[in-house]
């Protein structure tokens, strides 16, 4: 054999071993092949109460050998989301819960759908003065299971580019305690406090809603505000909820079916413990209201810019 021949199946044989070089030295690649964000629908399966009880898997993660992937087109390079315009960024800011089915009950008896539609109004205007013209405040109608139905089909319609649901917070019964509030029996806990955040991993775009649930919670810890913890600890029994990001309070909801069947990244804010008799006071204040709302726009801000590789929950 001639000198040449054998000088070509060394390079040859080198250039199989840097094609094998495993994605994990190579983050920023990472993202790029962990398949498109706009995946199948997920069927529809309907939750009848505010928690729903039954948990995915979590995606597993994996390592993809560059040699497998064939020929990289130049598209297969650009960054996971390029920045996009306010004015046709199209938010759905959905009002958890409905008048006739009105969620959990304050400490002072007040229904958790007017805490919803006060402050998602709130976050509505200071969205659309903040140039996303198109939020869209989302109020539906009907009993509990379903209007959660009729909310994703609206912005499965509107083909929205977001959704964020507003919820407070309460506790399961078994954690109230009974005290009277102008003369009329009510329940309280004071044990527990915060904000929550949470996310599907089902979601067919999980990788973004996790993106601005991370956003959402940094700015909301940057005002100085804590996150609920009681989701990852066996008093709550099946309202646990695995935490997805212990800096920011994100948690996963799997089976909510709000934040599963949309077909956009999606995030479920708890905004506050209104069950927490001094907290459901600052919830009711409009200090309160206003961090929470320039927290979300701060964050959609930061979200509708250039985002950072998806490297997963920490």
């Amino acid at each position: 054999m001639g000198v040449p021949y054998c000088g070509a199946i060394i390079a040859a044989t080198v250039a199989l071993l840097l094609l094998l070089i495993d994605v994990s030295q190579a983050n920023w690649l990472t993202d790029t092949f962990k398949g498109s964000s706009k995946q199948s629908k997920t069927s529809s399966r309907a939750a009848s109460s505010k928690h729903a009880t039954r948990h995915a898997a979590a995606p597993k993660p994996h390592h993809v050998k560059l040699a497998a992937l064939g020929p990289l087109s130049p598209s297969a390079l650009k960054p996971a989301a390029s920045k996009c315009e306010p004015a046709k960024f199209r938010i759905v800011l959905d009002v958890g819960h409905t008048a006739e089915s009105e969620g959990a009950t304050s400490a002072r008896n007040v229904p958790e759908f007017t805490f919803n539609l006060r402050l998602a109004k709130q976050i509505e205007e200071r969205l659309r003065a903040a140039g996303f013209a198109q939020t869209r405040l989302l109020v539906t109608e009907g009993k509990a299971r379903p209007s959660l139905i009729r909310r994703v089909a609206v912005a499965n319609d509107l083909s929205a580019d977001l959704f964020l649901s507003i919820h407070h917070d309460s506790v399961p019964n078994k954690l109230l305690e009974d005290w009277e509030f102008e003369g009329k029996k009510s329940h309280f806990s004071d044990r527990f406090s915060g904000y929550s955040v949470f996310v599907s991993r089902i979601n067919p775009d999980f990788k973004t809603s996790f993106a601005f649930a991370e956003m959402l919670g940094k700015e909301l810890k940057a005002r100085g505000l804590k996150y609920a913890e009681q989701y990852t600890m066996p008093i709550m029994g099946h309202y646990q909820h695995p935490l997805l990001d212990k800096e920011t309070g994100v948690y996963s909801y799997d089976e909510l079916v709000v934040l599963r069947t949309t077909r956009m990244p999606a995030v479920l804010l708890e905004a506050g413990s209104i069950i927490n008799r001094d907290e459901e006071l600052k919830m009711d204040s409009p200090e309160r209201r206003d961090a929470i709302g320039d927290a979300v726009v701060t964050a959609a801000k930061g979200f509708c810019g250039p985002q950072e590789p998806f490297l997963g929950p920490p």
